[in-house]
């Protein structure tokens, strides 16, 4: 039977939220230790958490901070790291019935994220606003709360937990790239592409120099896409005829 906006509760929706929250609260501590260790402080990461929501992205611009980058820097990388989320909203739009007014969908399209994304656009039917307000809540309080307790840890832990802890962000990344990268062999190109420019700017005193952190990023992902789309283009089903 097709789930439809009367079956599917707020009640339901924080049920689904729980298993999103408890991965956030760990990875959102990971992400507040690195800041604190860039010498943001604990207010601040919690603010940027709070009104972010967004892993990959969070980090970079922690770098760019960091770095002193500049504003500019800051939109780009946001706006290519965080691109997915418009075809994200586009589907998810497909799914919402009639009680997602339109400030509903403004205030609601800030949660989400791809884990959240996924549980949602999976449900059978249409999705009601309560639904999703229930599945987005505790990922929310999670993912905040995770970034005060790491920032808060990363300032009184020792020197050599706090450098340990602060590789748990990048220790998940690789955790995510590297189940898809060994069954296809277009995701391993792009990882790989995009580690060697990441060298390259770091290594090369050139590039390192004149190209900031910020930009550095925007260009690795610009690049390690169009290449990859270029050699491994997604071919379109064919179609069969009438």
């Amino acid at each position: 039977m097709v789930e439809t906006m009367n079956t599917l509760t707020f009640k339901m929706g924080l049920k689904n939220g729980l298993p999103i929250a408890l991965g956030y609260l760990s990875v959102s501590f990971a992400f507040g230790v690195k800041a604190s260790l860039l010498g943001i402080p604990v207010w601040f990461s919690a603010l940027i958490s709070m009104t972010n929501l967004t892993s990959a992205g969070q980090l970079a611009g922690i770098t760019v901070i960091a770095a002193l980058g500049t504003i500019s820097e800051m939109l780009l990388t946001q706006l290519v790291i965080n691109s997915r989320y418009f075809l994200m909203g586009i589907s998810l739009s497909q799914k919402y019935d009639e009680s997602f007014t339109t400030g509903k969908r403004l205030f609601l399209s800030a949660f989400i994220t791809d884990e959240i994304f996924a549980v949602a656009i999976s449900e059978r039917g249409n999705i009601n606003a309560r639904y999703f307000l229930g599945l987005a809540l505790l990922p929310y309080i999670g993912w905040a709360a995770g970034t005060i307790f790491g920032a808060i840890a990363g300032n009184i832990l020792p020197q050599s937990v706090q450098s340990a802890l602060g590789i748990a962000l990048y220790a998940m990344f690789i955790a995510i790239i590297v189940p898809p990268a060994t069954k296809k062999i277009s995701v391993l190109f792009v990882v790989m592409l995009a580690a060697a420019i990441s060298c390259a700017f770091f290594y090369i005193p050139f590039l390192r120099e004149t190209i900031s952190a910020g930009f550095g990023v925007v260009i690795c992902a610009v690049i390690a896409a169009l290449v990859a789309a270029w050699l491994f283009p997604i071919k379109e089903k064919e179609t069969e005829n009438a």
